[in-house]
């Protein structure tokens, strides 16, 4: 990890935090990370994340992987992705109006799709889901394979009960069983534009959704625990991962949550 670049990358195979909830601040992105309970008959945590925050530029770029039977195939993109990183940071450099989002989806669909990446899924035991979002002026983008979620946070859309951006999408993964390498591949893709105001990003790996008792699988829940402490968003995603644990769960979670504060008008309709 590099504090002067913002950068930080992980595996559930270098620590994997099982009875331990933990939280990273880097830059405005906090990271919370829970490897399930021991006692729930836990003792690997596959998940993997990455994020690169340029305060300078205005952009945040973050990935978070939830993989299956080993974490190699979480290792392989983030891998990947270091690899790639100076031609991803041109793309998020650019300004949100001269298509720096579509140009980032035709790069990783060149990635994901290029042989070599291909011959090395086909290397690795298991396979992961995959959610991509980067945050640039007042527009969110994501890229997603498999079943991770994120939400967007804000008074105006909570009003209108609407927290969840992308949609959770079963049977697809990158790795031993890849959905790129069928011959037409499976994904999801979009852009949303942020409020006026202070937004929250919210991207999670299932394990916080599927816990026991699903204490967290409305998403009002979550919305609602960030109004507990206002300002102490570390505090917060702790409360969330012990909640979590009291409910004895055995997957593993990952977390990003950070505010994005826009002062430029939003959409409004045309009758207000």
């Amino acid at each position: 990890m590099s504090n002067s670049s913002k950068e930080f990358s992980w595996v559930g195979s270098q620590e994997n935090f099982i009875d331990q909830p933990n939280t990273l601040q880097l830059g405005r992105v906090l990271i919370g990370r829970y490897g399930g309970n021991s006692s729930a008959g836990k003792y690997k945590n596959e998940d993997g994340c990455l994020v690169w925050v340029n305060e300078q530029q205005d952009w945040e770029f973050a990935i978070i992987l939830d993989a299956h039977n080993t974490s190699e195939s979480a290792e392989l993109i983030i891998e990947q992705f270091r690899d790639e990183q100076s031609d991803l940071k041109h793309l998020l450099s650019l300004p949100a109006n001269q298509q720096a989002f579509k140009r980032l989806e035709e790069k990783i669909l060149n990635m994901f799709q290029a042989e070599e990446f291909l011959s090395s899924c086909r290397e690795v035991s298991g396979e992961t889901a995959c959610l991509i979002v980067a945050r640039k002026d007042k527009y969110v983008w994501w890229f997603s394979v498999g079943d991770c979620v994120l939400y967007l946070f804000h008074h105006e859309l909570a009003a209108m009960g609407q927290y969840q951006v992308n949609q959770r999408h079963f049977y697809e993964w990158i790795g031993q069983v890849n959905t790129f390498a069928e011959e037409v591949p499976c994904y999801s893709v979009g852009i949303k534009e942020l409020r006026k105001g202070e937004n929250r990003l919210f991207l999670t790996t299932d394990g916080l959704i599927e816990c026991p008792d699903e204490p967290f699988a409305d998403p009002v829940r979550i919305y609602d625990s960030f109004s507990e402490s206002q300002n102490d968003d570390e505090k917060n995603i702790l409360s969330i991962l012990e909640k979590i644990k009291n409910h004895n769960v055995r997957d593993s979670t990952t977390i990003f949550s950070w505010i994005v504060e826009v002062d430029k008008e939003s959409t409004m309709p045309s009758d207000q």
